[in-house]
Order: structure tokens, then C-alpha cells, then sequence
């Protein structure tokens, strides 16, 4: 292998977790991966992974020379590109990453209709409840859901998503509406975690929050609404993640008085107007679908009780 190859390879191994997986990947015997390693760490002089026979991990030199080698292959990839017409043309694979939930109902759809538009696309998406860092995971785009800091990213804002408190019919009318954040005290309810801490109190408009009593502590979204909709309790949540429930009756919003502000919705992609052709074909298709769902924008929302009719 010449340098640059062996610099893919020790990409791909620290990638794969291991030197006979990043031997498939790259086409080539384990062995042959073994040696380029090798081979890489006597010119750097360092020790580049910890082996074992049950794994394989970076040191921290290794760490350090991944951070600083990928965006010099990413640099590479890109002039390649631009060579070969890629910047021209939308081809090749694009990787886009969402959160879960979001994924499977806005993002899903959308990737089926840019790949009938694009036949020579091919898309990999990764649905995950995570924040995914775009280069160090080989990611072209991202849906973010938050505020977002300053990373040096192309980020497009597409709309807004309302904070809901909600709760079924059924739960309403029996133990009654909360009308004050302090008023939570006397509810139950479902929390969201990463894992099985308590969650912290909920948070409202002017510094107002509310503890209700967690009977249900969950890391799904998915959980967090069907529990609130058997009556269990009062959950938080996103409005897309309640959309349906709120349609069909089977959720109602409480306490929107004291919303806090939405939270905006982003498109985010690297290298900007150098991005491949691929990228800037999909975040102008993403942008300007999820920019017209009624979800994202207001549009369709009531203050009230339940989400009026959707209307373009």
C-alpha cells in the first residue's frame, strides 16, 4: 500500500473495530491490514491501536492521528469528486442521519422520493436518539432538533416544533387539568431518559416549573405517547410526536399558555457550497418538503385542546 492507502486503512480500522472487518471493507486479507498498521506505527513511532483478541481500540495517539487524518482523506475524497463530475452530478452514496422518531415519519418519506428523483443515489440513513458527529461518523447530513452551537457547519432552519404537555381523555377527567406548571405536583406522568435517573423537573415560559410524580420512566418517544394515551399519566413531548393522537382525539394539550418557545428544526451538512452534488440535491429536496409540513411550521396547531384540521 502506498501512504495514502494505508492512512484509508488505519481510517477503516478505527472505524470497523477490527483488522478482519476493515479487511472486508477494504477488499484485502486481514493480514495485509495487520501489516499496514504496523507498518504506519513504525513511521509515526507510536503505538496507533491496543490489540487483544477480543478487540481492537485506539490509544490515545491513536485518537489524536484519526482526528487529525480524517479530514485530510475527507479533503482527498472531495477533489476526487470534483474530478470526476460528482460535483455536477448527483451520484454516489449520502449518508443522513435524524433522530429516531422524526426519522421514520418526516425523513423516511423524503428519502424515497429523492431516490426515485435521483437514480444514481444510493442513501444510508441512521435514525438515532444521539447527537451524530457529521465527520467523525462519515455522515453527509443532519436533521437537528435543538439550538445549535457554532460548529462551523451549513445549517438550514426548516421550521419549529411546539413543546407539548399532553394527556388522554380519559386521564383528564379523572384526576382534571392541570392549569399551572405548579399544579404537576398532584399528577402523574412519563418521563423521558437516557437512561434511569429520575428526569429533571419540566421547564416553562418565565423560569415556571412543574415535578409531577413519574410513574413511568422510558427512553422511547413511542413509549412516553402510548402510556400517556392508556391513561398512565401527563407526558412531554415533541409535537411531531404526538401529531397522530392529537388528530385522532386520543391525546389533548394542556398547559400551552406556558409553552416554552419551539424548537427549531435544521438541515445541517459540511463544506457548504463545496458540498458534493449529492448533498445539495438532498438538503434542496429535504428543505423544501419539510419546510411545508404544517408540523414544522405552526400551520394546523391549535393553542387549545387538540391540534386543529391539517391546512397547507
Amino acid at each position: 500500500m502506498d501512504y495514502l492507502d494505508t492512512l484509508r486503512c488505519f481510517v477503516t480500522v478505527a472505524d470497523a473495530g477490527g483488522f478482519a472487518v476493515a479487511g472486508r471493507r477494504l477488499g484485502c486479507s486481514a493480514t495485509a491490514v495487520t501489516r499496514a498498521i504496523a507498518a504506519l506505527e513504525a513511521r509515526l513511532g507510536v503505538l496507533l491501536f491496543h490489540r487483544s483478541t477480543r478487540m481492537v481500540r485506539l490509544t490515545e495517539a491513536g485518537e489524536r492521528f484519526l482526528q487529525d487524518c480524517r479530514p485530510i482523506l475527507n479533503d482527498l475524497h472531495e477533489a476526487e469528486q470534483a474530478a470526476s463530475g460528482a460535483q455536477a452530478e448527483a451520484q454516489g452514496l449520502l449518508s443522513v442521519t435524524a433522530p429516531q422518531m422524526f426519522g421514520i415519519q418526516h425523513v423516511a418519506p423524503i428519502v424515497q422520493g429523492f431516490l426515485q428523483a435521483q437514480p444514481r443515489v444510493q442513501v444510508r440513513t441512521l435514525f438515532v436518539n444521539r447527537l451524530v458527529h457529521l465527520l467523525d461518523e462519515g455522515m453527509d447530513v443532519a436533521i437537528r432538533i435543538a439550538p445549535l452551537p457554532d460548529s462551523g457547519h451549513t445549517a438550514v432552519q426548516v421550521g419549529a416544533l411546539r413543546r407539548l404537555v399532553v394527556a388522554s381523555p380519559a386521564y383528564l377527567a379523572q384526576h382534571g387539568r392541570p392549569r399551572h406548571p405548579a399544579d404537576l405536583s398532584n399528577h402523574r406522568a412519563i418521563g423521558f431518559a437516557f437512561d434511569a435517573r429520575t428526569p429533571a423537573p419540566w421547564k416553562f415560559r418565565d423560569g415556571a416549573t412543574g415535578q409531577p410524580q413519574f410513574t413511568w420512566i422510558s427512553n422511547s418517544n413511542e413509549v412516553d405517547i402510548a402510556a400517556a394515551e392508556a391513561g398512565i399519566g401527563l407526558t412531554r413531548c415533541l409535537a411531531y410526536q404526538a401529531a397522530a393522537s392529537l388528530r385522532a382525539g386520543r391525546l389533548r394539550i394542556v398547559l400551552a399558555e406556558h409553552e416554552l418557545p419551539p424548537v427549531p428544526v435544521h438541515i445541517v451538512y459540511p463544506a457548504g457550497r463545496r458540498a458534493p452534488a449529492k448533498v445539495r440535491a438532498f438538503v434542496e429536496w429535504a428543505r423544501e418538503r419539510l419546510s411545508k409540513e404544517p408540523v414544522l411550521n405552526g400551520r394546523g396547531l391549535g393553542r387549545g385542546n387538540a391540534l386543529l384540521p391539517m391546512t397547507s
